[in-house]
């Protein structure tokens, strides 16, 4: 299964056939046309930078490891969406909802969390 922010080009005619051999990205050869899949990857943004209603699917988080494991045990997986209720104003903080259970965040908490937009 692919992360939620993956577009799969692979059945597209997007390669360039030159003597049954497919070239990639990274500039490799492959002979077999079954093998190539090419992945582009959106840009995946943060908790923070979404705007008032806006819902999103979280793809990563990149805090230390308590941060980490107090936004586990709040419920932020990968793969959950959430949307953003509320920014408090002058770098308050956010407040986000998840399921039913609304959780406030600092900005620099929210920065961490890289989701995508659905």
């Amino acid at each position: 299964m692919m992360p939620p922010c993956m577009l799969s080009l692979a059945n597209t005619p997007f390669w360039h056939r030159a003597h049954k051999a497919f070239a990639t990205k990274a500039g490799r050869l492959w002979n077999n046309a079954l093998t190539v899949e090419i992945s582009i990857t959106m840009p995946a943004l943060t908790l923070a930078t979404l705007r008032t209603g806006e819902i999103a699917t979280i793809v990563s988080i990149h805090a230390e490891e308590a941060l980490h494991q107090r936004l586990l045990a709040l419920g932020f997986r990968s793969g959950k969406h959430i949307e953003l209720i509320r920014k408090a104003s002058f770098s308050g903080p956010l407040q986000v909802r998840i399921g039913t259970t609304d959780i406030l965040l600092r900005r620099n908490e929210a920065a961490k969390i890289k989701v995508c937009k659905t």
